[in-house]
């Protein structure tokens, strides 16, 4: 939508333009203001790193690297052109590469995001007191994994696999930057198009229905029972079995040793195990339970940690869970 001017009661459209013809260049200038000002794109979110490339996979670079208040890493791709060619796939790949990022390694890379910088802060209080923590809590972070895409607009096929794959549970946010000319200035008109603002929540909403359908059609298809320690359970009750009977032989473990017994990975997005109050945070957020939360369910650790075990398990991970299961602490689980 074109924007327009209102003087002496004349209406008039401003002059398109384009970053190209202003000679705003991609890093030096557009990537570098937005960084200093990522709230008009991504608020709440703290940048951490700027060109990214810490990881063994590649050699490929992250634009900018920030985490939100909710401990979500939130990777941010920029892209000057009309079209932004392909920046959702190349977000992807990064998106996973840094999805097992620990808060030690965070804190190691803003550290030294801030000296290059030469900004005088101590990156472990900052994120701290950014993200409203009394004390690192090493095992709520990262929660997930969040992508924001900014660029001076996007093809039609970009946006139909944003959508997409926005309805299976991840969270792409698409930002257009469309640059105006007033006389010798450049106006820049930011504007969130995917998902759109007033409908959010509603999209929010809707995915969440159309996971929990595709899980229950799953369900439905395959009613397979497990046999663990003389007893049989389906899919979610068997992983909640499996790590109270782990427990009970281990008793000295703690959450982040129980995080390496039983890999987030296993699971997918949610992770196998979660303190008790994320668990409780996602289910007021979304008031649907994601972990097993009556009394008898939460696994109390050593040290007086409550620990939540994930329910939602289906064809697509349980085999995963199993085969992890019998390959590293020999548990015999029968399918029946």
């Amino acid at each position: 939508m074109p924007l327009y001017t209102f003087k002496n009661k004349q209406i008039v459209p401003l002059e398109n333009t384009n970053f190209g013809i202003e000679r705003i260049r991609e890093r030096e200038d557009l990537q570098a203001a937005l960084r200093d000002k990522i709230d008009v794109i991504a608020p709440d979110t703290l940048i951490i790193s700027e060109e990214f490339s810490e990881w063994s996979e590649g050699a490929r670079r992250i634009d900018l690297l920030g985490i939100d208040k909710q401990a979500n890493l939130v990777v941010i791709e920029l892209k000057r052109d009309e079209t932004g060619a392909h920046m959702e796939l190349q977000a992807l790949r990064y998106a996973a590469m840094v999805s097992t990022l620990t808060f030690k390694k965070a804190v190691e890379i803003y550290q030294k995001y801030l000296k290059k910088r030469k900004i005088d802060k101590d990156a472990e209080v900052d994120i701290i007191n950014f993200m409203g923590w009394s004390d690192p809590l090493e095992e709520q972070f990262p929660t997930d994994v969040r992508i924001v895409l900014a660029s001076a607009n996007f093809s039609r096929e970009l946006t139909t696999a944003v959508m997409w794959l926005n309805e299976r549970n991840l969270d792409i946010r698409c930002v257009r930057l469309k640059p105006y000319k007033l006389d010798t200035e450049i106006l820049l008109d930011i504007e969130q198009i995917i998902p759109l603002p007033e409908a959010e929540d509603y999209q929010v909403r809707v995915r969440e229905q159309a996971e929990e359908r595709r899980a229950s059609v799953k369900a439905s298809r395959d009613m397979t029972k497990y046999l663990f320690m003389d007893k049989t359970y389906r899919k979610n009750k068997l992983v909640l079995a499996v790590i109270s009977h782990y427990l009970s032989e281990h008793q000295d473990t703690t959450a982040h040793q129980l995080k390496e017994k039983f890999p987030d990975y296993l699971q997918g997005g949610l992770g196998v195990t979660s303190s008790l109050e994320t668990a409780k945070g996602i289910f007021e957020r979304t008031n649907h339970k994601r972990h097993f939360l009556a009394d008898d369910e939460i696994l109390k650790l050593a040290d007086g940690s409550e620990i939540a075990v994930c329910n939602q398990w289906g064809a697509g991970n349980i085999e995963n869970f199993i085969e992890w299961i019998q390959n590293n602490l020999g548990y015999s689980i029968q399918a029946e």
